[in-house]
């Protein structure tokens, strides 16, 4: 739907104005503006000729308004502007690119006050000028405008940029080069398009409670996973990606094996024994979120506003749970929280919790393919593609022992290439696969791991990313005559290579904005909204206590949350150890900030 109104600003000569009014239709209204008093004007035959035009089509034309002071010119009855216009805004005369970058940043704090919700700003600059990838050539950073972090001051981000067309806009010629008669360099320019930045918000932990052997506790969500609970992206009618890369692979599976689905809810807190787990992959377990559930007798009115909801969808996840105790606990600690109504558990670090209780149900077919869909927490290092909250589909099939070769082929064959048909479907015409697919057999002979290599990550990624593991067996669960094979893929890690979505943040948005390029069951290339957004890199040094030690993958939990994940990576640089006093600094911890 075409704008309704558009807001310009900057107008020299009102060129632009005038041939923009003349390609829109009636239902859209243009008003323009320009610095300068009508005298200013008077002696310009281009301007008047131009204003003639606007004035015969009923344009607005405002003078003497400051682009960095909107709200001044303009009601609030008559604000909610649409699309705001600066074309080669300059200071003036030879202002240097540190002037022209206040310019640019006072610009973009006055265009919060009118332009409407959904609006956009649309900036044109010279080659080079606005400092992102996308200008050819690009400048060194310290040299250019600097366009997406003065716009973020605002509170925008870069959503598009494209050639400016001086053709697509006939009569146009833009003035004012140094406050001179004269046009800027457009060979080159590029056409800036900024949208509204969802606010930072310093979300709280929300309180859930629960219900246990007839007591009711509470607990507070890990700061790490704020945001993270209870997302609902895997239900219908969702067409988060996640669910549409689910709902193909069981489909594709479907195909080879008969399915049945598990509809019975699955706790986040893993119930009974954790075998089936630890027996191949202790470190899964190592780095599970342990939360403290408190007795409370209160109802749910008396807990923090705006969780009662919240806590009522969660609590439908939750069935009567024999509860974990973390591994790391000392026995007198734990037996003084439990006198006090405390108990330690932890939140499922994978659906493997749940192999046991799934083969045991009455309802378990043999040669059937069970599939358990759902979200896990888990911790982990700061890195674009690691990520503590992700979505896992498991497959559990069991079968007789004599079969166990045959159906690993089957299973394995029909994944490879149904993987490898998902990961190139979004390539543009032309262009090669950049990705590969491999199972990695590994040295406990009962696990493969599923690769992905991809020469093009990044210098922050490994050359290859494990979406998914298949297993053989598992100690403890075994029938005396049959075999068991799991399945798990981890589903977020998959959606962002196969759309190529670079930061497993936008997975977990609240912005509206990510939805809307998604299609439920389709798969199309993906296009962000928040193109080249700034990132800041700083160092930090500080002393450890030796007799504590240092914990890495606690550190960076501790960065996650804190931060509220704006931090995006975290470099080790060095360690120093005094030689007098013996104590320990960790030097120069690398973090880069990213929107």
């Amino acid at each position: 739907m075409a704008p309704r109104r558009l807001l310009l600003v900057g107008e020299g000569n009102f060129s632009f104005a005038a041939a923009l009014s003349e390609t829109l239709d009636d239902s859209t209204s243009v008003t323009a503006t320009c610095l300068q008093r009508p005298a200013d004007l008077a002696g310009d035959p281009v301007a008047q000729e131009n204003l003639q035009r606007l004035r015969e089509r009923g344009t607005e034309v405002r003078f003497g308004v400051d682009c960095t002071q909107l709200a001044d010119a303009f009601e609030l009855h008559h604000r909610e502007f649409d699309r705001i216009y600066f074309n080669f805004p300059h200071c003036g005369r030879k202002a240097g690119v540190a002037k022209n970058r206040e310019l640019l940043a006072k610009f973009f704090q006055s265009c919060k006050d009118v332009l409407a919700p959904e609006g956009e700003v649309y900036v044109a600059l010279c080659r080079g000028q606005g400092g992102t990838p996308a200008d050819k050539p690009t400048r060194e950073w310290h040299n250019s405008w600097q366009v997406v972090a003065m716009a973020a001051l605002g509170g925008f981000i870069l959503s598009d940029v494209h050639p400016f067309s001086c053709e697509a806009v006939p009569g146009y010629k833009c003035t004012g080069y140094r406050s001179q008669d004269k046009s800027f360099h457009v060979e080159g320019a590029l056409n800036h398009i900024f949208t509204r930045s969802l606010p930072f918000e310093d979300s709280q932990p929300r309180i859930f409670r629960t219900k246990v052997g007839g007591r009711w506790f509470s607990f507070p969500e890990p700061e790490a996973l704020v945001g993270k609970l209870n997302r609902g992206f895997l239900e219908a009618p969702s067409c988060h990606p996640v669910r549409t890369i689910n709902e193909k692979l069981i489909a594709e599976l479907g195909k080879v094996f008969p399915l049945k689905r598990l509809k019975r809810p699955f706790p986040l807190l893993p119930q009974g024994s954790t075998s089936a787990l630890t027996s191949w992959n202790c470190d899964i377990l190592s780095a599970a979120f342990w939360i403290s559930l408190r007795e409370d007798d209160s109802n749910s009115e008396s807990l923090t506003d705006g969780t009662t909801q919240d806590m009522e969808d969660f609590l439908a996840l939750f069935s009567e749970l024999s509860l974990l105790k973390d591994p790391g606990s000392d026995s007198k600690e734990e037996a003084h929280e439990e006198s006090y109504g405390q108990t330690t558990v932890c939140l499922r670090p994978s659906l493997l919790v749940h192999v046991q209780a799934v083969i045991q149900a009455p309802d378990f077919v043999p040669g059937s393919l069970h599939i358990l869909s759902g979200p896990v927490f888990r911790k982990c290092r700061i890195l674009p593609f690691t990520m503590p909250a992700f979505h896992e589909t498991l497959f559990v099939i069991g079968f007789n022992k004599n079969l166990k070769d045959g159906c690993l082929q089957s299973l394995l064959e029909h994944l490879k290439g149904f993987l490898d048909s998902l990961l190139t479907h979004t390539l543009l015409e032309g262009s090669q696969p950049s990705s590969s697919v491999e199972f990695v057999f590994q040295p406990n002979g009962k696990e493969y791991i599923i690769n992905v290599k991809r020469p093009n990550f990044g210098p922050d990624c490994a050359k290859a990313l494990i979406i998914g593991s298949v297993v053989t067996s598992a100690t403890g669960i075994m029938h005396e005559d049959q075999c068991f094979m799991f399945v798990s893929m981890n589903l977020d890690l998959l959606a962002m290579l196969v759309w190529g979505i670079s930061d497993w943040r936008m997975l977990w948005t609240f912005d509206h904005r990510f939805l809307k390029n998604f299609v439920s069951g389709s798969i199309e290339p993906f296009k962000s909204y928040c193109l080249y957004p700034p990132c800041y890199v700083h160092d930090i040094s500080f002393w450890l206590d030796e007799k504590k030690g240092f914990d890495e993958l606690e550190f960076h939990t501790v960065a996650r949350a804190v931060s509220r994940d704006t931090v995006v990576s975290i470099q080790f640089l060095s360690r120093f150890q005094h030689p007098k006093t013996q104590q320990v600094v960790w030097e120069q911890s690398r973090t880069s900030l990213g929107t």
